[in-house]
């Protein structure tokens, strides 16, 4: 099996949570990335969230959620990605840049909209009453 590690930021406002869709995609994503060689998590993270929505997260206010897998979307059978997350607020407009088309709050009942690995975040999220 192969494991894709990445990272993600999980910003919840009036029980819904942030997600973003690329250009040329139509599955919404919880927005973070991959690290870079060099990188600790919170300097993946921030580069990540700093490029795809304009925004600064704040060093001290990011804190572990909690780590995801599920298969991999648009990628072979027995691909996974293994989603390490993170919530923490931020200094800033979020807008979207780079390869980001579109950003929105989604609730549960936009469950079918996601990927497989934020479906169950969704979940979870939603057993905790944290997504409506």
């Amino acid at each position: 099996m192969k494991i894709i590690d990445k990272l993600a930021w999980i910003q919840l406002k009036d029980g819904q949570i942030l997600s973003t869709r690329t250009k040329g995609r139509s599955k919404f994503y919880i927005p973070g990335g991959k690290r870079e060689a060099t990188e600790n998590d919170f300097a993946a993270l921030s580069r990540e969230i700093r490029e795809e929505l304009s925004v600064e997260l704040v060093e001290e206010t990011v804190n572990y959620f909690g780590t995801f897998q599920a298969q991999a979307d648009s990628h072979p059978e027995g691909t996974e990605v293994k989603m390490t997350c993170y919530t923490g607020a931020y200094k800033g407009t979020i807008q979207p840049a780079n390869e980001i088309e579109e950003v929105v709050w989604l609730g549960y009942a936009d469950r079918e909209k996601v990927s497989p690995v934020d479906k169950i975040i969704f979940d979870w999220l939603r057993k905790e009453q944290l997504l409506n």
